[in-house]
């Protein structure tokens, strides 16, 4: 939508560890990140690095900004700029820190913060796998079009933001979530318990999979200096660590205790475990997901770190989306009332473009209109990736907002 605007926004990616500084122009980086420690435990040198980061970014512009906007850490007051409460990654903010306008009054421009899922979610939606699957039903001659988007990031925790009709939903209390919900077949603990990083490394050690210290050691059994990771990368004892991407390296049969010359009875073992820690995060990220497309109806993306095992959490995921229920009278009808495509499946999304239309005519007269009665939703996964969508969020809300 902002492809063309020549107005520049400076943004922030706000780690615990970490902040990098940047700036949009046209839904496009503009100048080269800054990369600083991020001082989360000094209140003071946290705000002294924030505000000289993004003073070094507007320094380089030829052209002054219009606004800052950037997703931190909750729990906050994000329409007014306040952070506060529980922040593991940056306990100097517990007791309330009014950001917002300490940048206001420094910089003299606005300043827009928001959650990270709710800028992952505002990207998606105004750059992302919204506009995209409307411009593929287009061209494969679909007649649905989409204007809510459900959108989830799958990594340390699980987060969860929603936009409508261009604008992005953040509640009353900047507090719309779904890693609270119960979890399933647990109604007593939070979703995230089964939804998250340490999710997957429990399951895992659950299922009967080795621990830290026997994959080790596994290590000086075999003799191994390195094993090559799926993405490319070399895993060796010394940084070796129980991550979800070593148990998906696991799954796929290229990391301790899975590679081909291992022992047939441990590859069988751990594997199994691998991908039963996968099937389990699926089932509870379907139920959750769920919850939350009954109440809001529309397309879901998924962005994080963990997509990269999609292929071991997407069929479980799936089932739970179309399992069944019943009334006492003993009907049955769909969790979901309506279908769910796998939009990322060429045959699903086939499907899904086709839909079911059907032709039926005006009452009192010869005139006969052609509509699709059936209800359905997809899944994709973002191609934008997580940060890329997140400050492409915080670029298309501050534009919208101004």
């Amino acid at each position: 939508m902002y492809s063309n605007d020549n107005r520049i926004v400076v943004t922030l990616d706000a780690g615990g560890t970490n902040f990098v500084f940047g700036a949009m122009q046209g839904n496009k980086q503009i100048v080269n990140p800054i990369t600083t420690p991020s001082n989360s435990h000094d209140l003071d040198l946290c705000l002294k690095t924030l505000a000289h980061g993004f003073a070094n970014i507007i320094e380089s512009l030829d052209t002054p900004p219009v606004a800052i906007s950037f997703a931190f850490p909750g729990p906050a007051d994000y329409p007014a700029g306040i952070i506060g409460g529980y922040l593991p990654n940056f306990p100097s903010f517990r007791d309330g820190v009014a950001l917002g306008p300490y940048l206001e009054e420094k910089f003299g421009i606005p300043v827009f913060i928001n959650n990270d899922a709710d800028l992952f979610a505002y990207g998606e939606a105004m750059a992302g796998a919204l506009p995209h699957i409307n411009e593929m039903l287009e061209k494969e001659g679909g007649t649905k079009r989409f204007s809510n988007l459900l959108a989830y990031t799958w990594g340390t925790g699980f987060g969860f933001g929603f936009a409508s009709a261009g604008k992005l939903h953040i509640g009353d209390n900047s507090c719309t979530e779904t890693f609270c919900l119960p979890l399933r077949n647990h109604p007593d603990i939070i979703a995230e318990e089964g939804i998250s990083a340490r999710a997957i490394v429990r399951e895992y050690l659950n299922a009967g999979g080795e621990d830290l210290s026997a994959l080790r050691k596994y290590f000086h059994q075999t003799g191994a200096k390195a094993f090559i990771q799926a993405d490319g990368s070399l895993l060796t004892e010394e940084n070796f660590e129980l991550t979800p991407a070593t148990i998906f390296n696991i799954a796929e049969g290229a990391g301790p205790g899975g590679e081909e010359n291992g022992p047939n009875t441990r590859i069988a073992r751990n594997r199994s475990a691998a991908v039963r820690s996968f099937q389990h995060f699926g089932e509870a990220a379907g139920d959750a997901i769920a919850t939350a497309a009954t109440l809001i109806d529309g397309l879901i993306v998924i962005g994080g770190g963990i997509t990269a095992a999609r292929k071991y959490i997407m069929p479980s995921l799936l089932s739970v989306m179309r399992e069944k229920m019943h009334t006492f009278g003993g009907d049955s009808l769909g969790r979901l009332q309506f279908s769910v495509y796998d939009l990322d499946n060429p045959q699903e999304f086939k499907q899904f473009v086709k839909g079911a239309p059907k032709e039926i005519a005006v009452y009192g007269s010869n005139r006969k209109i052609t509509y699709d009665p059936q209800k359905r939703t997809g899944i994709t996964f973002s191609t934008l990736g997580a940060s890329r969508a997140i400050s492409l969020g915080a670029y298309s809300y501050a534009l919208s907002h101004l």
